[in-house]
């Protein structure tokens, strides 16, 4: 897999993700769940559920 430019928010989003996921907090966790999210759709992760 090449990393492209189209790829790069979707690591940002990982990463803040599973850094967020270090200090948990109730908002923290929600926030982190939801980048997680948003960087593997971002990164194809997903396809075969056809979102």
């Amino acid at each position: 897999m090449t990393i492209t430019s189209a790829h790069i928010p979707a690591i940002v989003a990982l990463i803040a993700g599973i850094l967020i996921l270090v200090m948990p907090r109730l908002l923290n966790f929600i926030v982190a769940i939801y980048l997680i999210a948003v960087g593997l759709i971002g990164l194809g992760a997903l396809r075969f559920l056809h979102l």
